[in-house]
């Protein structure tokens, strides 16, 4: 599978869902498992909605976070995406 390009509009993939599990920590609900997120990686995946770009998702994120590289961020965001794309539970 191809590494989510700036243009790209990921979303959960079918089957996938938030539960929440507490304030702090959400999980996320796949058909293999499920997974609790928290800190960077909630982050990112909350803002995968089917409407923002990867690349609106890294401005906001970069804005978010703005002591940290924004190549960093923009690495970071994309290996993440592509991670969650090989597993299926994000499609662009």
């Amino acid at each position: 599978m191809a590494r989510p390009e700036g243009d790209s509009r990921p979303r959960l993939a079918a089957g996938c869902r938030w539960a929440d599990a507490n304030g702090a920590e959400r999980m996320l609900l796949f058909p293999e498992g499920a997974v609790r997120l928290q800190g960077t990686g909630r982050e990112i995946l909350e803002r995968c909605d089917g409407q923002r770009t990867v690349q609106q998702i890294v401005v906001e994120l970069q804005e978010k976070f703005s002591a940290g590289s924004p190549e960093r961020i923009q690495e970071e965001v994309s290996r993440f995406l592509d991670q969650l794309n090989q597993k299926r539970i994000v499609d662009f």
